[in-house]
């Protein structure tokens, strides 16, 4: 009778972890965009092996949404993310100063990721991540931020230091839809809020080409309205902020620099220009439930979303 019973039972055994093996190791099936012929395309220059690619335009917002925002990020926050993107390159296709290429896949641009690059990023990932990407792309589908119908210089950087900037002190131009918000979701969710940076005296004054002294005297000359340095003097010798931020590999212009006996000690707030959409606030305000709609409409002041 145990013999039957377990004769009986075997091939729903054997189904069950068949059910089991084909659930759990089954590929994630990937979201295809369905195109015209007459769709807009848009010409990218591969920087590492000079090539230049055409592409369908909403393929190259995927690869720019994925080289520039991580995937584990909130929906919305990659929706916004998308349009911001999308925007930036309506400006560089309308721009016709090069004929040969309208967009550089490096941070000269944007960020352009292709398939295979992000299944090196991604691994095991790559199907879930892809999918999500792809699901914020096709749910702004030709989606654009406009100001006095026109598109916008969809500026964006990773973490604000609390603040973002106004264009004009950054920039040359002081843009009408991108002044100073407050943005005090970053300090909640980004993980290169702050950084501390510790360094020899003699590796200070080397990165910076200046003579060596003993004594470091600091003196911030002009600084933006939310506390960025613009110029500053190091021991009497004027620096822009900007210089100085490069060469010691700084997150921000937004420093603090001290001399701790024989080292320096730099403190930074924020990651990136500061001006237009911060990245992280805009994670930070899609957790408290906001749309992306809502996102790009508070850090791009008075602007419309349209699409073409």
């Amino acid at each position: 009778m145990k013999k039957f019973i377990i004769i009986l039972l075997f091939p729903i055994f054997l189904i069950f972890v068949s059910f089991l093996f084909v659930n759990i190791f089954k590929s994630e099936e990937i979201i295809n965009f369905e195109y015209n012929e007459d769709e807009l395309k848009i010409k990218v220059l591969r920087e590492e092996t000079g090539n230049i690619e055409e592409m369908y335009f909403e393929d190259y917002i995927v690869g720019v949404l994925a080289g520039e925002m991580p995937a584990n990020f909130e929906l919305e926050a990659l929706k916004a993310q998308a349009l911001a993107a999308r925007s930036y390159s309506l400006n560089k296709i309308a721009d016709d100063s090069n004929e040969d290429y309208d967009v550089i896949d490096t941070v000269a641009n944007q960020v352009y990721l292709d398939d295979s690059d992000l299944k090196e990023k991604w691994k095991n990932n790559y199907s879930t991540y892809l999918n999500k990407i792809k699901k914020a792309v096709l749910e702004t589908k030709g989606e654009y931020i406009s100001y006095n119908d026109e598109v916008i210089e969809a500026f964006f950087f990773s973490t604000s230091t609390g603040k973002t900037e106004n264009s004009g002190e950054v920039f040359q131009n002081q843009l009408p839809y991108l002044k100073s918000v407050d943005s005090t979701w970053d300090e909640k969710v980004s993980p290169v809020y702050k950084q501390e940076i510790t360094m020899s005296l003699s590796d200070f004054y080397t990165k910076l080409n200046l003579n060596y002294s003993d004594t470091l005297n600091i003196e911030n000359v002009k600084t933006t309205s939310t506390g960025r340095v613009k110029e500053l003097k190091i021991n009497g010798n004027l620096m822009n902020a900007n210089d100085v931020y490069k060469a010691l590999n700084l997150k921000s212009t937004f420093f603090n620099i001290s001399q701790v006996g024989t080292n320096v000690v730099i403190n930074t707030k924020g990651y990136g220009h500061g001006v237009g959409m911060s990245q992280y606030g805009a994670q930070g305000m899609a957790k408290e439930g906001y749309t992306y709609d809502q996102i790009v409409k508070y850090y791009y002041q008075g602007v419309e979303i349209k699409k073409l």
